[in-house]
């Protein structure tokens, strides 16, 4: 047995159903993130302008955008979760530090407490999977 399936053999043993609440929780939270990130399109852009990132603003502001959209959405109903996960790492890793570099980590009204939990939030599903009650769960079980 190889080791992915050995862990998600340990996940779907292992996965009690509070977690699927949590996972529904993170996958919203990065659902209404990208929301906000589409409404306030204007506003992300001045912020990746301010980095050395300013020539690819509009690019990674709607990059960003859909990849919270979908990833969010995808970790909501549990299909492809980890894959969701997995693009959802890099982001808030990028996000990690453009926050600590423009606001700072203690500052009032910083949203890097937050950020860290989300991004630890999504190391822990992408070990965990989407567990029993999940899309992925439903498509292995049933695979026609």
């Amino acid at each position: 047995m190889g080791t992915l399936q050995q862990i998600h053999t340990w996940s779907l043993t292992h996965h009690p159903r509070w977690l699927v609440v949590i996972r529904v929780a993170l996958g919203l939270c990065l659902f209404i993130k990208g929301i906000s990130f589409m409404i306030n399109s204007a506003a992300v852009e001045q912020y990746v302008q301010n980095s050395r990132l300013a020539a690819y603003d509009s690019w990674i502001a709607i990059g960003v955008t859909w990849a919270h959209l979908l990833g969010g959405f995808m970790i909501i109903i549990g299909l492809l979760t980890r894959w969701a996960v997995a693009l959802q790492i890099p982001i808030l890793l990028g996000a990690l530090v453009f926050i600590a570099n423009q606001q700072g980590i203690f500052a009032s009204g910083s949203m890097f407490p937050m950020t860290v939990v989300i991004f630890l939030l999504l190391i822990f599903f992408l070990v965990e999977g989407g567990g029993p009650l999940s899309l992925d769960n439903y498509f292995r079980q049933h695979p026609k």
